[in-house]
C-alpha cells in the first residue's frame, strides 16, 4: 500500500462538507448543550442568533445572500479581513510542504524569519517569544518582567483588559472578570494618565513593571499625551519596566504599526502582540523584548525550556504571520487605517451636536469609541433614566441591535456597564464602508431621538431582562 493509498483509506470516514451539511443547522442547540450555554441564550435574547454562511474581507453573507458589514473583526482578530487570499495561499503552501514541524530539537526557519520581520518595526527590541494567544503573550511579559527585575508586583491601569488567564487576570482592571477567581497575584491598579499614583507605587520598591494599553479597549480611552514617555522615565528611574500591551492596538490598528509609536521617545521594554498576526486562521501570540531581559530569563542551557509553549512557533502560525505582514505592507494597511479611521471618526464627530444622546466620538485609526450620555430634553431624559435604573449600558445595546437587525452591520458594546460602542473593523475597509456605517448610525439615532417605537420597545425588553437577572 502506498502512502497515498494509506492517506485515502485513513480519511475516507471523515467528510467535513458532509458533516456540516448534515448537522450545521444544529449549531445553536449543540452550543447550548455542550459549550457555554449562556452564549446562545444571550444571542437569542438580543436577536443576534444569525446563521452566516460565508465571509470575505469585511463582510458576511447569510443563506439568502444578504451581506453584513463587519465592524467587529472578531474582536480585532480579522485585521486583514476574512479569508485573505495571500494568507490562505501561505497556509496551503506550508501544509503542502510537509515540514518537520515541532520536533522540539531543531531550529526551523519560519520562526526566525517572522521574528526578524516583527522586530524591524520596533528596532529598539531584539528578541521574540512566540506563544498561542494575547493572554499568553501577556503572561510571558509578566513572568519575564518579574524575573528580570527580581521584583514581584506589576502595576496596571484602571479599566485595563489584558486577558483572562490567572496572571493576566491579575492585571485586569474590570471587577466583573475578576470576581470569584481570587486569590490572584498581588498587583495594583493605577489610573491611566496619573503619574503621581504611578510614582507613589514605585517608591515602595517592589514594582517589576507597568503594563498599559496605549488605547484601552474597554471604553476606548487613549493614554494622555506625554504619559507613556513620562511613565517610562519614572519606571526606569526605579529599575522597573514598561510593558506595552499591543494585542488589540498593534499591527496597524491605530494608524501606526504599534500604537505607542504615536508618541515620540517611547521605547517599551516588552511588547505583547496577537490578534491580527494570526490572519484570522491560526492562534498566535508574540512577546517582543530587549536582549538583556531574554538573556536573564534564559541565562544558561539548564534554563533553555524554563518558559516555552507546546504549539508556539508552529509552522502554520508562522506562515500566517509572515503572510499578514506582507499583506499589510503591500496593501498599505497601516496608512489605510489612519486615513479611513480619520474619515470615519470625523464624520461621526460631526453628529455630536445633532444628537443629544450622542456625547463623544474618540479613538485613533480604526479603533473608535462612540459614547452615549444623558440627554437634555425631558422626554428622552425619562427614557434614559429608566434604562440606567435597570442597568447601565442598555442604551448602547439598543443601538447595536438595530444596526444589525435593520442595517446588517455587526458592532459591539465596548464593555460591561458602558454606554460606549467600539468600532474595530478589518483594516481593509474604505470609504464605501464608512458611508454605509454613518448612514445606518444616523438612521438609528434619528429613530432614537424621534421616539421610534421599535427601538424603545426593545429597550423595555432589555429592562425586563436586566431586572430578571438581578
Amino acid at each position: 500500500m502506498t502512502v497515498d493509498d494509506t492517506t485515502a483509506d485513513e480519511t475516507k470516514g471523515f467528510d467535513l462538507a458532509r458533516l456540516l451539511a448534515e448537522r450545521g443547522g444544529e449549531r445553536y442547540e449543540l452550543h447550548a448543550r455542550h459549550l457555554n450555554h449562556q452564549l446562545p441564550r444571550m444571542l437569542h435574547t438580543i436577536g443576534f442568533d444569525k446563521v452566516y454562511e460565508r465571509a470575505e474581507g469585511a463582510y458576511f453573507w447569510d443563506a439568502d445572500g444578504q451581506d453584513y458589514l463587519d465592524m467587529l473583526a472578531g474582536f480585532g482578530v480579522m485585521g486583514v479581513g476574512r479569508h485573505h487570499p495571500v494568507v490562505r495561499k501561505a497556509l496551503h503552501d506550508v501544509l503542502d510542504a510537509s515540514l518537520a514541524d515541532l520536533t522540539r530539537f531543531d531550529c526551523q526557519p519560519l520562526p526566525g524569519l517572522l521574528a526578524e520581520r516583527l522586530l524591524a518595526h520596533t528596532p529598539h527590541l531584539d528578541r521574540v517569544f512566540f506563544g498561542n494567544s494575547g493572554t499568553e503573550a501577556v503572561e510571558t511579559a509578566l513572568k519575564f518582567a518579574r524575573y528580570a527585575t527580581g521584583k514581584p508586583r506589576v502595576l496596571y491601569c484602571v479599566h485595563a483588559f489584558h486577558g483572562l488567564t490567572t496572571g493576566s487576570l491579575s492585571v485586569n482592571g474590570e471587577d466583573g472578570f475578576r470576581d470569584g477567581f481570587a486569590p490572584l497575584l498581588p498587583d495594583t491598579a493605577v489610573p491611566l494618565g496619573d503619574l503621581e499614583a504611578l510614582e507613589r507605587e514605585l517608591r515602595r520598591g517592589d514594582v517589576a513593571a507597568l503594563i498599559v494599553e496605549p488605547v484601552q479597549g474597554k471604553g476606548v480611552h487613549e493614554a494622555p499625551p506625554g504619559y507613556l514617555r513620562a511613565a517610562q522615565e519614572l519606571l526606569h528611574r526605579h529599575k522597573a519596566l514598561l510593558i506595552a500591551d499591543e494585542v488589540q492596538t498593534g499591527l496597524g490598528r491605530t494608524g501606526e504599526f504599534f500604537a505607542y509609536q504615536h508618541e515620540s521617545g517611547v521605547e517599551p521594554d516588552l511588547v505583547c502582540v496577537a490578534k491580527t498576526l494570526s490572519g484570522g486562521y491560526v492562534p498566535v501570540g508574540a512577546t517582543l523584548g530587549k536582549d538583556w531581559i531574554f538573556k536573564k530569563v534564559y541565562s544558561s542551557m539548564d534554563r533553555v525550556l524554563v518558559h516555552s509553549a507546546s504549539f508556539g512557533s508552529n509552522a502554520q502560525a508562522m506562515a500566517a504571520g509572515l503572510a499578514v505582514l506582507a499583506v499589510m505592507e503591500d496593501e498599505r494597511l497601516v496608512e489605510n487605517a489612519r486615513v479611513t479611521g480619520d474619515l470615519l471618526r470625523s464624520r461621526l464627530a460631526a453628529l455630536v451636536d445633532k444628537y443629544e444622546l450622542l456625547h463623544d466620538v474618540r479613538g485613533r485609526g480604526l479603533m473608535i469609541g462612540i459614547e452615549f450620555g444623558k440627554p437634555r430634553s425631558l422626554g428622552l431624559r425619562g427614557r434614559w433614566t429608566m434604562l440606567q435604573a435597570a442597568r447601565k449600558g442598555l442604551f448602547a445595546q439598543m443601538v447595536v441591535v438595530p444596526l444589525l437587525q435593520k442595517h446588517r452591520i455587526l458592532t459591539q458594546v465596548s464593555g460591561d456597564h458602558l454606554e460606549v460602542i467600539k468600532l474595530i473593523p478589518p483594516l481593509v475597509v474604505g470609504e464605501r464602508e464608512v458611508d454605509r456605517f454613518v448612514d445606518a448610525f444616523t438612521a438609528v439615532m434619528d429613530d432614537a431621538h424621534g421616539g421610534g417605537s421599535l427601538m424603545w420597545d426593545f429597550g423595555r425588553t432589555l429592562v425586563k431582562q436586566a431586572v430578571a437577572n438581578r
